[in-house]
């Protein structure tokens, strides 16, 4: 009995159930704000009913879901008779709830914690969520749908390597790459869809998530039509889309290529602290001065299959040039394919020079110094449009000099990277 005793494990017990309480009270708390029926008690008792279910074996579990499944049947007979309806919300919760608790009794962590994690959020964003869809048109839908299609569908069956003797085209790393964009795309759109423009700054970010260069164009167009009083919100939505193209790059190099992101990181990390610095400095004229009836810029859905067509053409387009430069004029043809593809597309560019770094086609350190240059590439290219476009010499002055000053600090970046790596 002694040696039973020093054998039971006291330790991982209590921690195992110690979580499948705690996912309880966590989810439980939201319901009890609401003034559930099933409040903080109810979850943190089921919770913990699957947890010891899951500690003992796999009968006990079951035996633990249907008894939960009962309190559920008794939970709406009790609100259907009070006239309040059934509670198909707060009984789903509670079942899963109780599985996160099984789970913890068996010794899961992160699954039951992020199962409890999901659930309270599925239950406080409500409102949002539910404007959310309502929102959402059914061309937009229909093109989420296709989207899930190609990520889920056609990706698996796509040819893993290249398909051509030249060994140029692989399919499946560009196809990827095209879904990384159109997940960005889709994060920034879900945000933008259920905040909505809340000032031009916020819509200037969120547009440079998507295309910087379409952003620019727009905002600049709508400072013309505005007059004056638009020029220093112009000034600060077109820094920010600077900068989320900046953040939007070094995201796609790291997620495809961590190797060569530590070659560009200096350099990016300069670029983003020029525009960041930009943003502090006083404004000109206050963003309430906007004059009324100056509409915020749209963005577009990302779901459009069409523009992910595109991209993945233009991703193509971008890869080959840049393979066939670096094996026909070796680096510095590559180095100009970049140049190129950061005024055509600098999410294409980073992306073909991540992917040619991860294949091994290219050195992390080419690749990485390549896509530095594709995003300074992207920088200038807005200088040109804004003084075309905006026909305001103060915010045209303002924009050159912080785009200047943001492409002089990438180059700089550059060549303290190059110093840091031979010391």
């Amino acid at each position: 009995m002694g040696h039973d005793a020093a054998m039971w494990p006291y330790g991982p017990t209590l921690l195992r159930l110690a979580l499948a309480l705690g996912i309880g009270l966590f989810v439980g708390i939201e319901r009890e704000r609401r003034q559930k029926e099933a409040g903080l008690r109810t979850f943190a008792f089921a919770s913990l009913l699957g947890g010891v279910g899951g500690l003992l074996d796999t009968r006990f579990a079951l035996l633990a879901l249907g008894l939960l499944g009962i309190l559920v049947v008794f939970l709406n007979l009790e609100t259907i008779h009070t006239g309040e309806g059934a509670e198909i919300t707060t009984s789903a919760a509670l079942f899963v709830t109780g599985f996160a608790g099984v789970l913890a009794g068996q010794g899961h962590t992160f699954t039951p914690t992020a199962l409890g994690i999901v659930t309270a959020g599925l239950l406080a964003w409500k409102e949002p969520l539910a404007g959310f869809s309502r929102t959402l048109t059914e061309s937009e839908f229909r093109s989420a749908v296709l989207l899930g299609i190609l990520a889920f569908v056609v990706y698996p069956v796509l040819p893993e390597g290249t398909i051509d003797p030249w060994r140029l085209i692989a399919p499946r790393a560009a196809w990827i790459t095209v879904i990384l964009i159109a997940a960005l795309g889709f994060a920034n759109y879900v945000l933008f869809k259920l905040y909505g423009a809340r000032g031009i700054e916020l819509t200037g970010f969120l547009g440079g998530l998507v295309n910087s260069t379409v952003t620019v164009t727009e905002l600049s167009r709508r400072g013309a039509r505005a007059g004056s009083g638009f020029a220093d919100a112009a000034f600060r939505g077109v820094i920010l889309a600077t900068a989320a193209m900046i953040v939007r790059n070094a995201v796609i190099l790291l997620l495809l290529a961590p190797s060569a992101f530590r070659f560009a990181m200096i350099a990016l990390a300069l670029m983003l602290a020029a525009v960041g610095a930009a943003l502090i400095t006083p404004r000109v004229r206050a963003s309430h001065d906007m004059p009324s009836g100056s509409a915020l810029p749209t963005l577009e859905s990302p779901f459009s299959p069409l523009a992910a067509v595109r991209f993945g053409l233009v991703f193509l387009g971008l890869q080959v040039a840049a393979t066939l430069a670096q094996r026909s004029l070796g680096t510095w043809g590559f180095y100009a394919v970049s140049l190129a593809g950061g005024v055509i597309s600098s999410a294409s560019a980073v992306a073909s020079a991540a992917n040619l770094a991860a294949s091994g086609t290219l050195s992390p350190e080419v690749a990485g110094v390549g896509a530095a240059i594709a995003s300074a590439a992207s920088v200038l290219v807005d200088f040109p449009i804004v003084a075309r476009l905006g026909h305001d010499p103060v915010l045209t002055r303002r924009v050159g000099t912080t785009l200047g000053i943001t492409t002089a600090l990438g180059g700089v970046g550059l060549l303290l990277q190059w110093l840091w790596l031979r010391l």
